[in-house]
């Protein structure tokens, strides 16, 4: 079928979409061993083909041109196509590296000088659980040698390729054809994180060799990335998060805000273990909303409420997206939207509230592990900031390839305090901006979480009036809106920093 039209390219874009989702949920899953992307790419040449590309940046241009406000439906139709056929065209031209470095991930293990053996899949989670300062060292040196050898120069390829491709469909360098087809300024961003930096840093000094001592007894000044995945881990935690009860309970909430958290059978859950599976949970949208996965590799504790609360908000979200919005509202726009339900979710764990309702924590217990909560997302906020600051560099091209390892290095050490190493520095990128979406979708939460409480007490999380309108006028709206529209229209305030940063202080002050 040739498109010739934005409704063609509609029906082409969303049958290679779900195709491709299906592909990827399997292989990340452990349900295949990889994903033949190339070939579905193949079979649906009519939705990356000139003529799709032209229909897609014709109908964006016009709306560019047009007197109406970008805020019009016709308009972000037009954007949202526009972006997505820039992510196909280009998706086509890294599916075979997407391939090889999907079987390298199933395939690869580290191995210990001491002939210990742990599949790449699940190294993160051996670190984070290993007691053993020097277990977990020496781990961590072998998966940095087994990066640098093998997936470092995967993802350089796939980097170079990813820029190139989109360069190349006439729409200007990389970073600013982001900012043309999303809307979201990532340069003014990145300023607002160097201001997050100034405004928490004292925070953070304060706070880091604190826990690094009590839970590590290790000085702040040593720490690696490797002793920050045991800080987080927490084990102290784990009796009041078992994992027996994690599905119940979180089920319990879901439905006490009168919600079905099965969305009539279509959130479909994925909690077990599985050989091959990903040690990343994730939330795959194969058909929106009729069929949504959520996936997860327990690791204990905690962190696996955590991720299961962050990833239900991606996967209600989906599965109760309006099933009559058109192909770009259902799958495509800004993912802040979607991250931002998962965080809304995630961070019921902040409430101290839900975690004496839902927990055996008690009010002592509550306060030590808010505490410890605010302390990661502190870091993270850190963290995140600065990928978005390195991201920049990388993706604008004025620094070499070895240059840029330094300042990854350099850059998320002085956001963290904390070592980091050279191998990763292609490795842990999150491709076309991802970093801005996180950072945008913490905004985001503050903002809903602030509504929600005055609309529906504080106890939002178990009113059976909340769930009706988040399904309404939130999660019903796909991803129509950008984060920072669906900011203004539900709480009547801007995206900022300033309530996320308030909501930590507030805890380790």
């Amino acid at each position: 079928m040739s498109v010739a039209s934005l409704d063609d390219l509609r029906r082409a874009g969303e049958a290679l979409t779900v195709d491709v989702a299906r592909a990827l949920h399997r292989a990340h899953a452990g349900l295949a061993s990889g994903a033949d992307l190339a070939p579905i790419y193949a079979r649906h040449a009519d939705a990356v083909s000139p003529a799709a590309l032209e229909v897609a940046l014709g109908a964006f241009a016009e709306s560019e041109a047009s007197t109406t406000t970008p805020h019009d439906d016709a308009a972000r139709s037009a954007r949202l196509l526009a972006e997505w056929e820039v992510e196909a065209q280009t998706g086509r031209a890294l599916a075979s590296i997407d391939e090889r470095e999907i079987a390298w991930e199933h395939a690869a293990v580290v191995t210990t000088p001491d002939g210990r053996r742990v599949e790449y899949s699940g190294v993160a989670q051996a670190i984070a659980n290993a007691t053993d300062r020097a277990e977990r060292l020496a781990l961590d040196e072998a998966r940095a040698t087994l990066v640098a050898r093998d997936l470092a120069p995967l993802r350089r390829e796939r980097i170079a390729r990813e820029r190139d491709a989109t360069e190349s469909l006439g729409l200007g360098a990389y970073v600013d054809a982001f900012v043309r087809l999303t809307g979201i300024d990532v340069r003014a961003l990145a300023a607002d994180c160097d201001a997050l930096l100034r405004d928490t840093a004292a925070m953070w000094d304060d706070v880091l060799p604190t826990f690094a001592r009590r839970r590590l007894g290790v000085p702040a000044a040593e720490l690696t990335r490797a002793d920050v995945l045991a800080l987080f881990r927490a084990p102290e935690f784990d009796p009041f998060f078992p994992g027996g009860a994690m599905v119940a309970t979180v089920r319990t909430q879901v439905d006490a805000m009168g919600v079905d958290p099965s969305a009539g059978g279509r959130a479909i859950l994925d909690v077990g273990e599985r050989p091959g599976k990903r040690a990343r949970a994730f939330c795959a949208p194969v058909r929106v909303p009729d069929e949504v996965y959520l996936v997860l590799r327990p690791q204990g504790g905690a962190g696996d409420w955590r991720t299961l609360l962050h990833e239900l908000g991606h996967t209600l979200h989906f599965a109760y997206t309006r099933a009559d919005l058109p192909f770009e509202f259902r799958w495509a726009g800004d993912a802040t939207v979607t991250e931002g339900y998962a965080m809304l979710f995630d961070h019921l764990l902040h409430d101290p509230g839900w975690l004496l309702r839902y927990t055996d924590l008690g009010r002592a217990r509550t306060a030590e592990f808010r505490r410890a909560m605010a302390f990661e997302e502190l870091h993270f906020l850190r963290r995140y900031a600065a990928k978005l600051r390195y991201e920049l560099a990388l993706y604008e091209g004025g620094l070499s390839w070895d240059a840029l390892a330094d300042l990854y290095v350099t850059t998320l050490g002085a956001a963290t305090g904390v070592r980091y190493r050279e191998a990763d520095a292609l490795v842990d990128v999150d491709p076309r901006f991802y970093a801005a979406r996180y950072l945008r979708a913490w905004q985001l939460q503050a903002a809903l979480t602030g509504t929600l409480r005055e609309r529906f007490d504080e106890d939002w999380w178990r009113n059976p009036r909340a769930g009706p309108f988040v399904v309404t006028e939130l999660w019903g709206e796909g991803q129509r809106e950008r984060g920072d529209e669906l900011a203004l229209r539900v709480a009547g305030i801007p995206l900022s920093f300033a309530p996320v940063v308030r909501s930590v202080e507030a805890v380790l002050a």
